[in-house]
């Protein structure tokens, strides 16, 4: 075949691979809806979670999932809504409690009908009559996190909450009395119990009272928020003490958003990954798990334990709707999701690989050398010149095509803190010590670009360098080829300059904030370091030798014939 078959080949092949590699959804700091579908299949919806709480007389918890539904104009949100309906009129008490059977007879045996269609059990509980007969009954319980609770009201030394008995010592009870209830019912999991029963005892014992007065803080604020039923499926599923703290810190500030939040903890059954995921990315985190919900429980999941952000491409969504295309995302989804360490590493290999093909489709379609140039033809050097290129394109594609790489997550917010005002006594300020960082984490993308730009040309002169070196030619002309690529010898520093000049462009009109200068230093110090090097310990050796050799190809000139000599008569 001549050469330009293979150029063909090579542009068909090399275009087929990077279109493979571009349609593979797999990233290094983010994860696409493909891999969340494949993730979700034959697992739980949103309102098929919310039709199996109705079954098992869950409502106050199907109707957060019903709003959910509704909200995000789910499959089946018109089913859910109507059967929800039907079966609250079916149960009298399902607008007091939140569920069919809640079981809280023996603690408030003359309940009055709250007069609102979300009866808080904060506000039910904080009644005087209410919350007086609960703690009556729970004094008689065996469980021992019960009664070191219930020990835990004589405390005086309180910092959150005003002393049990003290004016204002209502909160305080109505937080033991609703995280009493929890445990004397077994709706928490065992470890938090012990957390709480740990804490508990701790404060009883005079120790530390802040850890147990912020794990009643946090029940108080959830039941503020949720009925007892909505309460029992949220906590029910926490698994320690800063998980709770977390995800009642998440609750107080889900705002209108309280219905996504918790069916993103009810359809994952994961609090604490979602409260990672939230904290991770504060402000998209959760717009990125409702955005999961279509896909159903492993979908959500799969977003939860990638701690990455959802990203959608509209090229390649398009891309998906037709064949051969669906069915190759197909396949390529379900590797992502199963291996995406792998996933992400073939991607990049046929990045690399169609870089390469290009390059050397570059150089089938340049002209043969002629009979003048056959000297400096160094056989195989080509081959280092298309891995570069492939390197370069690599780097190229992955700046243009990565979603999120340049941002840093942004900082989470201050966690919530609230102290119950005591009379006569004051609250000392706490002191906050924040510790900056050095530099902002997100200007090392730009820095390692500029770096990686300098070493591919610090390799590329080498590779010329080398050519030189392997080319039929005398020493002379060796170093005359030397000095006509002074100006690629030196392209380090023209490169370092550039990346200076444009990042104090950039610094001046964009983004003044968040960029730093030591950015724009970089870059020309980058290029002096590599061109210097490279000049010092490879050029100059270099060219010395081909100096010496072209001394010794000069031919010697004889000496001039001494004069004969004369002895004195």
């Amino acid at each position: 075949m001549n050469r330009w078959t293979w150029f063909t080949i090579c542009v068909l092949v090399g275009l087929l691979s990077i279109v493979c590699g571009w349609l593979m959804p797999a990233h290094l700091r983010a994860i696409e809806a493909p891999v969340l579908k494949r993730a979700g299949q034959n697992s739980s919806s949103v309102t098929g979670r919310g039709q199996e709480l109705l079954h098992i007389g869950q409502f106050g918890a199907a109707e957060l999932l019903s709003r959910t539904a509704q909200n995000e104009n789910l499959p089946g949100a018109s089913e859910l809504v109507a059967d929800l309906a039907a079966s609250k009129k079916r149960s009298p008490a399902v607008e007091t409690w939140g569920v069919s059977r809640a079981g809280l007879g023996a603690y408030f045996p003359k309940i009055r009908t709250i007069e609102t269609n979300e009866p808080a059990f904060t506000d039910f509980v904080v009644r005087e009559e209410n919350r007086k007969r609960a703690l009556q009954v729970l004094h008689g319980s065996k469980q021992a996190a019960v009664q070191e609770l219930l020990k835990s009201r004589s405390l005086t030394n309180t910092t959150t909450f005003a002393p049990s008995q003290a004016p204002g010592g209502e909160a305080f009870d109505t937080a033991v009395v609703i995280t009493a209830l929890l445990l004397e019912q077994g709706r928490l999991t065992a470890t938090l119990s012990n957390d709480i029963q740990v804490a508990a005892s701790q404060a009883n014992q005079g120790g530390q009272v802040d850890p147990l007065e912020q794990v009643l803080l946090d029940f108080l604020s959830l039941g503020q928020r949720f009925d007892w039923g909505q309460l029992v499926a949220f906590s029910g599923k926490i698994d320690s003490a800063a998980t709770l703290h977390d995800e009642a810190d998440l609750v107080r500030r889900a705002g209108d958003e309280l219905p996504e939040l918790f069916s993103a903890v009810e359809l994952s059954g994961d609090p604490r990954g979602v409260a990672r995921y939230l904290k991770t990315f504060p402000q998209t985190g959760l717009h990125d798990v409702v955005a999961a919900f279509p896909y159903g429980a492993g979908g959500v999941r799969a977003l939860l334990r990638s701690d990455h952000r959802l990203y959608t491409s509209r090229w390649r969504q398009l891309a998906a709707e037709s064949e051969p295309f669906a069915g190759l995302m197909s396949w390529m989804a379900d590797y992502c999701w199963r291996m995406p360490e792998f996933a992400l590493i073939v991607k990049w290999l046929l990045y690399l690989g169609g870089g390469f093909l290009l390059a050397m489709a570059l150089h089938l379609a340049q002209r043969p050398a002629s009979a003048l140039e056959a000297p400096l033809q160094v056989r195989g050097i080509h081959f280092a010149r298309e891995i570069l290129f492939a390197l370069g394109f690599l780097l190229v594609v992955l700046l243009v095509s990565e979603p999120f790489l340049a941002q840093e997550h942004p900082a989470a917010a201050l966690p919530f803190r609230l102290r119950v005002p005591m009379a006569g006594s004051a609250v000392p300020a706490g002191s906050a010590n924040f510790k900056t960082s050095f530099m902002d984490k997100s200007n090392l993308l730009p820095m390692l670009l500029f770096f990686v730009l300098q070493a591919l040309l610090y390799v590329a002169c080498l590779v010329k360098l080398a050519e030189i070196r392997r080319q039929r030619v005398g020493p002379r002309v060796k170093i005359k080829l030397l000095e006509n690529e002074e100006h690629l010898f030196d392209g380090g520093l023209y490169l370092g300059f550039l990346g200076t000049i444009v990042s104090f462009i950039v610094y001046s009109v964009y983004a003044k904030h968040q960029f730093s200068l030591m950015v724009a230093y970089s870059s020309t110090s980058f290029g002096i370091l590599f061109v210097s090097f490279f000049k010092i310990f490879h050029l100059r050796p270099v060219r010395r030798k081909l100096l010496l050799e072209a001394e010794a190809e000069l031919p010697t000139t004889a000496a001039p014939a001494a004069a004969p000599y004369l002895a004195p008569s």
